[in-house]
């Protein structure tokens, strides 16, 4: 089985090639999803987070208020780090645990981590199924931009978001695919099939 990890700016167009590669036939797990389950409503990292960041960051429903957490630790990178330090093992248990599911029901050998923060974390390697394959998605800065501020962020918000991230050269350094994002959907469902080609002889070659 090859373990893909998948990750790209915010804006840049991570989670459409996540879904053109599911629509493929490979098995995605979205790792910030993860994220928000270890913090939601009897989530393995609600009680670790309340005894480190203070119990008025429990909401009404037992889980825990993300907007107050991320006002917390969003433009303190001590804080942040704090905060990682509870999720982070936890996130990878719930990965051992999904990968482990699609491992033993069978039915594709591709299996695509979705996460933004691949360089700037352990996220996906600390794992029984680290991944072997790194995919980058990049657009520029400015096309980014206008995507976040059409899903409603404000500009300021919105550069402080592309700020808070790695770089595209940090991506690429890692990478071992970048998919370039500047243009319309049907270039970009060109590139990912031409993707899915090759990821798929790499997963012919390991099984070989």
């Amino acid at each position: 089985m090859l373990i893909v990890g998948l990750t790209g700016g915010i804006g840049a167009g991570k989670s459409t090639v996540a879904r053109l590669l599911a629509s493929h036939g490979a098995a995605v797990v979205d790792v910030d999803a993860l994220g928000r389950e270890i913090i939601a409503p009897g989530g393995s990292a609600v009680e670790p987070v309340l005894q480190r960041f203070g119990d008025s960051l429990r909401a009404s429903d037992g889980g825990i208020d993300r907007p107050a957490l991320a006002s917390i630790v969003f433009n303190d990178a001590d804080e942040l780090a704090a905060l990682n330090e509870i999720s982070h093992p936890a996130i990878n248990q719930l990965l051992d645990e999904r990968v482990g599911a699609i491992a033993a029901a069978g039915g594709t050998d591709v299996v695509v981590l979705d996460m933004a923060v691949l360089v700037e974390s352990t996220l996906g390697r600390d794992t029984h199924f680290p991944y072997e394959v790194v995919i980058t998605v990049e657009a520029p800065s400015d096309v980014r931009l206008e995507r976040l501020v059409e899903r409603g962020l404000t500009a300021p918000d919105a550069k402080a978001r592309l700020a808070s991230q790695a770089t595209d050269e940090q991506r690429r350094e890692v990478a071992d695919f970048v998919v370039g994002n500047g243009g319309g959907p049907d270039e970009l469902a060109d590139a990912t099939s031409e993707l899915w080609d090759a990821l798929r002889r790499l997963a012919d070659e390991r099984a070989a």
